[in-house]
């Protein structure tokens, strides 16, 4: 029954201010309803999503509650909005008749106040408390329920209870009745609500309305439930046989998951457009909702069948949220759990709640990073694929907020991909097309198949091996041999390609049916462009082999040319790469696309970071193909890029086993003669003095000492103990042994060696320390004798090969306890000892059986990827099994309190060692971030960089990082220290939350009143003002990358083209590329000049080392960042290049090198190394490949690391090693004659641009080897 309207208008206000404008509509008509029937009514609402964009609307929010009164404050989670409004509603909150905040931050929960029921207050012990009779929406975890389902049973049923018990019960009461209404938020059920509250509790002049307004109990609706655009009653019904019947063959079911406030606010024209794309595709559509945020009721009820068994062959979840949790939470444990069960690929959309679509549309990020996070990244750790924006807010209109609307192209690509999905699905495997990709980069014939960690070749005969027995049409080739040849070799030297041509698109044919051909031409001119072109036709690479086709991913097209890479931002790809994808969906009609290894260009082309639209070219590329990259398991940070922009599954696989360097030629006997200076007899010097000249020359030879001047005999104990630490670092240094192979698991000797590893450092989720302490305490510590570790490294290793061996942990154990008696020791703690070896034992059962090649089928059918983190092998285990779907982490987490503690040693490491280099702290540090580092170890990068400034990060009541605060300086015991961050576009793209961090950090402690001279930030800052004139913001900032949509300075690139005279054009390069600051917003401004100036004033650059895979001259993205930059700081500094500095992480100790020590370091533990290069060469073409990519590399570090980081010997000895040695240079150019004949033209080059200078023989036979290779090229070699 309505209320009668009240004659005389009595003035109320009441401000709503809640977290979207779903209810928006909802909100006008009630609004309506209510000011007919109180006149004197002044109703807002007020959309905390808008305050980002819109800089007045949270002051028209703060306004309107300071004039309310009666205040409405719901699902305010994110502590920025909800500080926001916080202040005004405190203020407001004792003059206000009532004040409701739900659903909100706890800060601001505790403003709500209702009569007698107050959440400032403390706890009552009384059971009829507000507080205990709230804490029973919790419910009992014993009865089988979710616990969004206890929570809405109990908010249904405590006010029924509560009506009976007088006092302030009935004030709660009243709490949980309004957040029911809320709830349930129709336009009845708001107008009621209002009613509602002021029926109740208007007071002062207002009281006159108390008891007048009669309001309504609220409406219920099903809390779990189906809807469907064409049913009546909002659409809403609990019976599966009210949806429409479906017309037609049956070609797949979709479960489609809608949110039930959207449905009760009749807010669902987006909705309703995905459900009538869908069907339009011939699929049969479940649209089902359920309510508090949890929606395994619904999946439950009308997902599967009475056995649990999914009946549908696809789910997508339109909330935009997790699904255990939506925006407040995520249990993503709960959700797999759930997902897994079902089987189906679960696609997640998103909706614009925090951007208008037109805002969306102009933004170069696509999304801004609040619905990065809540939308993509935290969905992902569901298993979440295909993130695809399907609708959102209109453009508002004056004093109302807009509602979600739908986006009518990104809906068809929806139904599209939805599609193809299903219809892989149920197709017959020996009727499905399978697209393999390879990669070429950079692109030359030797490069053909190229990818992180992975022997290519042999994986991909592997894997083909196993589609043809799983039922797919396969020509096998008879080896990878055979497989590797008829795709590099073939027909590739008639066509002048670098590889085999399947195929050639005739340039009318490709103008006639490229949509984007204006875009192409306009980077590349006119079709068919020069790339992978006769003039006439457009080369496709690869080799047909049934419904399998390999093919070879074209170049970005840019990498050999010096002008274009000084883009700043990115362009369209060639006329070639286009219409190779093109090619793939239209012409060969593949079923779904695999790309094979880390990893390929499609992710890295122009446009969106997240939230692609129709405009983004790995959007267009890839189209409507289902696509599963086969992505290595330490690089969740691509890998996510992939994810997000190239809509890709991805199946990890391992990098490969890890051992010890050991010593070789030169260096062991240097080891022999030491053991012989250690058992000396110092009493007889004439036998000393004879060992102690030895070693110095033996020390030499190695380029370990100097030859000259001769050793004293006060000195040498000092030298030898230098000589011997030098030597255990390189001997017990960590190296990649080979490459790993899909399909083939690790043998029993690598598992143990591995496993050994893992344990070393200990497990710090499992509370043990390292393996080693279980033997002897404390062995792991520098007290511990150098007998007493080898002692100890010898029996843990012999327990681990037990433990591999036998399977049996007590066996192992048994081993352990005997060995180490036969050693005269006792176990220190056997239990510890015990637990090391059950986990271990896990380890290796799952390190002995592959599970990538059944990860790759999976996906290939259609099912549910399990999601999994992506990390190194040996800090972070639960990367096993491989086979999965890779995940990064929940960035608001990040980074983590016990990053926080390895980043503040890490920083204190690296100003002692520049202390004892220098004699003083550095004022002015530069630091490379890149997003992979971050992301495998919880921000620990990013925590060191905090920790140099000495600022923490700040977190809201429930864990989210929110922003940044100072360490007092006495707490901080130091200066804070100018950081100059140069960030990889990955961390901009996957770290926006982060990248604010940083910049809201060098802002505070620039705004800071402290003494410059104790605050390095604020006197450079100020000097900046001074001398430039601009603002304070503007000084202070320390944050650069990336335009947004670009990668890379390209300083590698060009490096590699050879194509460049002086070390400043790769600084001039780095700073067009990369001279982009990024402030507290979050977004760039073209600052080079502020740039060029922070780096002028570093002393020091440095970047870590986060992988025992990767070292600085495993890849030249090292030489890109780190290079790039210090080339950047010597160009402003007059040539002089600062310190240059590498962390190796790689155990738990960490050390800081200069970057000579590294380079010298990794030389002598890979390049040089027979362990290392022997195990490359085993995997022939790729190994030859990876050899010729250390020499490369190395060379990067001459062109940007200062004059002698790379010691002239090194040089030497790789052209000694590879290039002189007739046989080595035999086996190079068998296996991979363009890499060798690379290698050999980069010693050259070297030697032309006075990096190093051999004597004239060694040169005139260097020149005569490359001469040599270079005619086995041309066909010429006798």
């Amino acid at each position: 029954m309505a209320a009668s309207p009240v004659v005389k208008p009595i003035p109320i206000r009441v401000a709503i201010t809640t977290l979207d404008a779903h209810l928006a509509d909802a909100f006008e008509r009630a609004g309506a309803a209510l000011v007919r029937d109180i006149p004197g009514l002044t109703i807002t609402m007020h959309v905390a999503a808008d305050f980002g964009s819109d800089p007045l609307a949270a002051e028209r929010a703060r306004q309107d509650i300071a004039q309310a009164n009666i205040v409405v404050c719901t699902q305010l989670f994110q502590e920025e909005y909800a500080n926001a409004v916080y202040e005004a509603v405190l203020a407001r909150r004792d003059a206000a008749d009532a004040v409701l905040c739900a659903l909100c931050t706890p800060e601001l929960v505790k403003c709500t106040k209702l009569g007698k029921f107050d959440m400032s207050g403390g706890e009552s012990r009384s059971p009829l408390s507000p507080i205990n009779l709230l804490k029973k929406l919790r419910g009992s975890r014993g009865d089988g329920k979710s616990s969004g389902e206890r929570q809405m049973s109990a908010l249904r049923t405590l006010p029924s209870i509560l009506k009976f018990i007088p006092g302030t019960a009935q004030d709660v009461r009243a709490y949980l009745l309004l957040i029911q209404y809320w709830l349930a938020g129709t336009a009845e059920n708001i107008e009621q609500m209002v009613k509602y509250a002021i029926d109740r509790y208007a007071d002062g002049p207002r009281k006159a309305l108390r008891g007048k307004l009669n309001p309504q109990q609220p409406q219920a609706y099903p809390e779990v439930g189906l809807w469907h655009p064409a049913l009546a009653n909002r659409g809403m019904t609990e019976r599966m046989e009210d949806l429409p019947r479906h017309r037609g063959a049956d070609v797949g079911t979709v479960g489609v998951l809608v949110g039930r406030s959207y449905l009760l606010a009749d807010n669902v024209a987006h909705y309703a457009a995905v459900v009538r794309a869908l069907e339009s595709k011939g699929l049969r559509v479940v649209p089902a909702f359920a309510s508090a945020l949890d929606a395994r009721p619904a999946v439950a009820k009308y997902f599967t069948n009475g056995q649990g068994q999914a009946t549908i062959d696809a789910m997508i979840n339109l909330t935009g949220f997790s699904l255990v949790g939506g925006p407040a939470y995520n249990n993503s444990e709960a959700a797999q759990e759930v997902l897994k069960g079902l089987d189906v690929p679960y696609i997640t959309l998103q909706t614009l709640e925090f951007q208008t679509i037109q805002e969306w549309r102009n933004d170069a990020r696509g999304l801004n990073p609040l619905q990065a996070t809540l939308q993509i990244a935290i969905p992902e750790l569901d298993g979440a694929i295909v993130p695809t924006v399907f609708g959102g807010k209109g453009e508002p209109q004056p004093g109302k907020a807009a509602a979600s609307e739908p986006i009518p192209e990104r809906i068809d690509r929806v139904a599209e991909r939805v599609a193809k999905l299903v219809a892989l699905r149920r197709k017959d495997r020996a009727q499905r097309k399978i697209a393999l990709i390879l990669f070429n980069f950079p692109p030359n014939a030797g490069n053909t198949g190229s990818a992180a960690y992975l022997a290519v070749f042999p994986s991909m005969q592997r894997v083909l091996a196993s589609l043809k027995e799983q039922g797919y049409t396969v020509e096998l080739p008879s080896s990878a041999d055979d497989l590797r040849e008829r795709i590099t070799g073939g027909n590739r030297e008639r066509y002048g390609a670098p590889a085999n041509v399947h195929t050639t698109i005739r340039t009318d044919d490709h103008v006639r049916r490229e949509p984007y051909l204006a875009e192409i031409e306009k980077t590349w001119g006119p079709a068919p462009g020069r790339q992978l072109s006769d003039g006439q036709s457009i080369q496709v690479m690869g080799l047909q082999l049934g419904n399998v086709f390999i093919g070879v991913q074209p170049s970005f097209g840019w990498e050999g040319d010096p002008m274009r890479l000084l883009f700043e931002g990115g362009f369209s790809p060639t006329h070639a790469f286009s219409a190779f994808y093109r090619w793939l969906r239209e012409d060969f009609a593949a079923d779904a696309i695999l790309h094979f290894g880390t990893h390929g260009a499609l992710e890295f082309m122009p446009g969106k970071q997240s939230g692609l639209d129709d405009r983004c070219w790995p959007d267009r590329l890839i189209g409507d193909a289902p696509n599963v990259y086969l992505y290595a398991s330490n690089n969740s940070s691509e890998g996510t890029l992939a994810k997000r922009r190239g809509n890709a599954t991805l199946v990890s696989y391992l990098t490969p086993p890890v051992a010890n360097a050991g010593l070789y030629r030169g260096l062991l006997d240097l080891k022999s003669t030491l053991d012989r200076w250690r058992a000396l007899d110092q009493t007889k010097a004439g036998e000393a003095s004879s060992l102690r000249e030895l070693i110095q020359q033996q020390a030499a030879a190695v380029e370990l000492a100097d030859a000259e001047p001769a050793w004293t005999a006060s000195e040498a104990d000092a030298r030898v103990t230098t000589l011997r630490d030098r030597l255990l670092e390189l001997e017990y240094e960590l190296i990649p042994m080979g490459l790993h192979v899909v399909g083939e698991p690790m043998t029993p000797e690598a598992r143990a060696g591995v496993l050994v590893e893992m344990a070393r450092s200990g497990r710090p989720e499992l509370e043990l320390p390292p393996i080693g302490d279980t033997v002897v305490a404390g062995q792991s510590t520098r007290a511990a004798s150098d007998d007493t570790v080898q002692v100890v490294d010898q029996l843990v290793r012999a327990t681990v090969r037990s433990l591999v061996e036998t399977k049996d942990v007590r066996t192992a154990l048994r081993a352990a306890i005997s060995g180490a008696k036969a050693q005269g020791l006792r176990i220190a703690d056997e239990r510890a000892l015990q637990q090391h070896l059950e986990a271990l034992g896990g380890f290796d059962a799952m390190l002995s059986e592959d599970r990538e090649v059944a990860g790759i089928l999976r996906a290939l059918d259609a099912r549910y990827v399990s999601p999994a983190p992506g990390g190194d092998l040996l800090r972070n285990p639960q990367v096993l099994p491989t086979g999965r779907n890779i995940y990064g982490f929940d960035p608001y987490r990040v980074p983590s309190a016990v990053a926080m503690l390895e980043g503040r040693v890490r920083a204190e490491q690296l100003l002692a060692r520049y202390v004892a280099d220098n004699g003083s702290l550095p004022e002015s540090v530069a630091v490379v971030l890149w997003g992979t580092d971050n992301m495998k170890s919880e921000g620990t990068p990013l925590a060191q960089v905090m920790s140099l400034m000495g600022v923490v990060p700040r977190f809201d009541a429930v864990g989210r990082l929110t922003g940044a605060r100072l360490l007092p300086l006495t707490s901080l015991g130091r200066p804070r220290v100018d950081v100059v961050v140069t960030l990889s576009g990955i961390f901009r793209d996957l770290l926006p939350l982060q990248v604010k961090l940083l910049a809201e950090a060098a802002l505070i402690c620039a705004q800071a009143d402290e003494d410059p001279s104790q605050n390095f930030i604020r006197k450079h800052a100020l000097e900046t003002m001074q001398e430039t004139g601009c603002d304070l913001a503007t000084a202070a900032l320390r944050v650069f990358s990336n335009a947004d949509g670009a990668y890379g300075s390209n300083v590698n690139l060009l490096i590699d083209t050879g194509k460049w005279e002086k070390e400043d054009e790769l600084a001039d390069l780095f700073v067009q590329r990369k001279g982009f600051a990024y402030g507290t917003d979050g977004r760039p401004s073209c600052q080079p000049a502020l740039m060029k100036r922070a780096l002028g004033q570093a002393t020091l650059s440095f970047q870590g080392l986060d992988s025992v895979d990767l070292g600085a001259t495993d890849i030249d993205q090292y030489v890109e960042s780190l290079g790039g930059m210090t080339r950047v700081i010597a160009q402003q500094r007059g040539g002089e290049a600062p310190a240059v500095y590498v962390g190796d992480y790689n155990n738990a100790q960490g050390k800081v090198r200069t970057l000579t020590e590294q380079v010298e370091l990794e030389s002598r533990t890979k390049l040089l190394n027979p362990r290392w290069y022997e195990s490359q060469l085993e995997y022939g073409y790729e190994g030859a490949r990876n050899i010729a990519g250390h020499v490369i590399t190395t060379f990067g570090w001459s062109a940007t690391g200062g004059k002698g980081a790379v010691p002239e010997w090194v040089y030497a000895e790789a052209t000694k090693t590879f290039v002189l040695d007739d046989a080595m240079r035999e086996r190079l150019a068998q296996a991979n004659p363009d890499a060798a004949s690379g290698l050999a033209q980069r010693l050259l080059e070297a030697n032309d641009r006075g990096f190093w200078s051999p004597d004239e023989a060694t040169l005139e036979a260097l020149r005569n080897a490359a001469a040599d290779l270079e005619d086995r090229l041309e066909g010429v070699y006798a």
